[in-house]
């Protein structure tokens, strides 16, 4: 219970990754990837129920030993490439209602954001309620302009590449952020509701760019690693 409120902390972990082979529960630096958000959300103490969303048996045992709760398993269509993280929140809650588990916010915890801290889940959730908002989500400032980038041609033709009226001093370029895929913090009947995270109140919580690596690929993952490396030291 945090501030009269209960939370729910969400690791969404489906099984047979293609880009990088299980990588929800790949070992990074002596430990399986998915521990990771487990142990920050444990860590921040903020949390009624740690739940994975998991299609596999596996999966699920790695997650218990780990300190998160898995009393059921994902659904075969909400299993594959197609399935929308929407879906997966939306069905983990219904579950957990139907067993009389009832919360107020949800926070969905990526296993592939494994730098995110702990500070960051308390941080997101003070701005939910120093905003009064509906909504929180994780981004962090942009490695490069967008400025810098356009579309090439089958010609890769540069012509008018970039917008000179637009393009000047690096240092005089307006800030960019993008999400970086490690906090969505919501309350539960305004995501029932809207089944989004960006339709009213939604506000930003500004991240560290080192803690915000998203591991999609084995660039990712051994970028990720040095980075936990460098932490140990």
């Amino acid at each position: 219970m945090y501030n009269n409120k209960k939370f729910l902390a969400i690791i969404p972990a489906r099984s047979g990754s293609k880009g990088l082979k299980d990588k929800n529960i790949k070992e990074l630096n002596r430990k399986p990837m998915i521990a990771y958000s487990i142990e920050a959300a444990l860590k921040s103490k903020v949390f009624d129920y740690i739940i994975v969303s998991t299609d596999s048996k596996k999966y699920a045992e790695i997650s218990q030993e780990y300190g998160a709760n898995v009393p059921f398993l994902r659904p075969d269509n909400l299993s594959n490439d197609e399935a929308s993280s929407i879906d997966v929140i939306e069905h983990t809650i219904l579950e957990l209602e139907k067993r009389g588990q009832i919360f107020d916010y949800f926070m969905l915890l990526q296993p592939t954001s494994p730098l995110r801290t702990k500070e960051d889940i308390l941080e997101s959730i003070k701005l939910v309620f120093e905003k009064k908002a509906n909504s929180i989500v994780s981004v962090c400032e942009t490695e490069h302009s967008p400025l810098w980038c356009n579309i090439l041609d089958e010609k890769l033709n540069l012509d008018n590449f970039l917008n000179k009226d637009l393009v000047g001093r690096r240092q005089a370029l307006p800030t960019y952020y993008r999400l970086n895929g490690a906090i969505y913090l919501s309350k539960i009947d305004y995501f029932i509701k809207c089944r989004d995270f960006y339709k009213e109140k939604s506000y930003a919580y500004i991240m560290d760019k080192k803690n915000s690596i998203d591991i999609d690929d084995i660039i990712d993952f051994k970028i990720a690693k040095a980075l936990l490396n460098d932490k140990d030291k």
